[in-house]
């Protein structure tokens, strides 16, 4: 029986969430039909973006379907009527190239150790051409979850708009449009147990973006092409689903990873997510003896190419690059049992053995 703790790559489905998207896929109508089918395609959408926008805390219309987190995110960034773009410089991959990509200056918003932004760097930055700076609520690779009090004032004084990419966030901890007080926050649920290929951008009432796909009204002409119904029910039935918070299974993981350094350890981190290193050992090596003993992680620095790369997240943090090889990302999630933790454990303890000397 294998052991899966790579949910932060994305979770299995949920059975609520099939079932959701099992009955949205028997029906046939297209929602901008006005026959009957269409409008009973219309009706099951409008109530998938209600029940989404109450648990975002944020009004129906201000929710865009998109076809995961990296379209929402590239929405917000290239959409936005800014003259520039702040990107803090531990963002996902595609908040950085995204922003790289939409033919504005783009600026990386340094962090400390811990992944928290430099909120004295940012102060030198912010003062200029009205920006949209660009911040991961909770990191995809750390799960350090971004502290915003000193950041969302700094950014109002400044006419700064504010996008929280929260992809890794939802569904682990509280989302709240409202009470985050960001402009654009992108959300996205497979790695919670929802669907893949959908996501969505909250955009605050009355801010403008322009699309990055035109041809259609669809999303009040913010985002063209047919709505994937299915995928967006799914996405929906998560609101009714509890949270993945995974405090003692955690806690009993990194207790057996005791000596090791474990990344942003001491400040607030998502439940699931452990990032850790194993000194002089190879995080590919790492990956394979695991994988070879029926157990599914990540390295922090996983890329779509399924190679292990370069961790932009733990060289931004200051971690020498030595270490940041030998780390890898270990995510829990709502399939997660006693019996997987204490699997890992004992495979764990069977490799570090093999670094002794390292490892101490």
């Amino acid at each position: 029986m294998r052991v899966y703790l790579d949910h932060n790559a994305t979770s299995p489905l949920r059975p609520a969430v099939k079932a959701a998207m099992l009955a949205a896929l028997e029906q046939g109508g297209n929602a901008s039909s006005i026959h009957a089918e269409g409008r009973a395609a219309r009706k099951l959408l409008d109530e998938a973006r209600g029940r989404l926008a109450v648990f975002l805390g944020c009004l129906p219309q201000m929710l865009v379907f998109t076809a995961g987190g990296s379209e929402a995110n590239a929405l917000a960034l290239k959409g936005a009527a800014v003259e520039r773009l702040l990107v803090q410089a531990t963002s996902h991959p595609s908040v950085i190239e995204n922003a790289r990509a939409s033919g504005k200056p783009v600026e990386l918003v340094p962090v400390d150790g811990y992944g928290h932004v430099d909120v004295a760097a940012l102060r030198r930055l912010l003062p200029g051409p009205r920006a949209l700076l660009s911040l991961i609520l909770a990191n995809n690779e750390t799960g350090v979850i971004q502290p915003l009090h000193e950041v969302l004032p700094l950014a109002r004084d400044h006419g700064a708009l504010l996008h929280l990419d929260a992809v890794q966030a939802f569904g682990k901890t509280p989302v709240n449009f409202s009470i985050l007080g960001c402009d654009l926050l992108t959300v996205a649920g497979h790695k919670v147990g929802g669907p893949r290929g959908v996501g969505a951008l909250v955009i605050r009432d009355g801010l403008a973006l322009a699309p990055l796909i035109s041809g259609g009204g669809q999303e009040n002409h913010r985002r063209a092409g047919t709505e994937n119904l299915a995928a967006i029910a799914g996405l929906a039935a998560l609101a009714a689903e509890p949270l993945v918070q995974t405090y003692e299974l955690n806690d009993r993981l990194e207790d057996a990873l005791t000596g090791l350094p474990i990344f942003s350890d001491g400040v607030e981190r998502l439940s699931n997510t452990t990032c850790v290193a194993l000194p002089g050992a190879a995080a590919e090596t790492l990956l394979m003896q695991l994988d070879l003993a029926g157990i599914a992680v990540s390295a922090g620095a996983a890329c779509s190419s399924g190679k292990v790369g370069k961790s932009h997240v733990l060289a931004a943090m200051g971690v020498a690059p030595e270490l940041a090889r030998a780390a890898i990302r270990i995510s829990l999630g709502w399939t997660t049992s006693e019996a997987d933790i204490t699997r890992f454990i004992t495979v764990w303890q069977g490799i570090a053995a093999r670094h002794p000397s390292k490892a101490a």
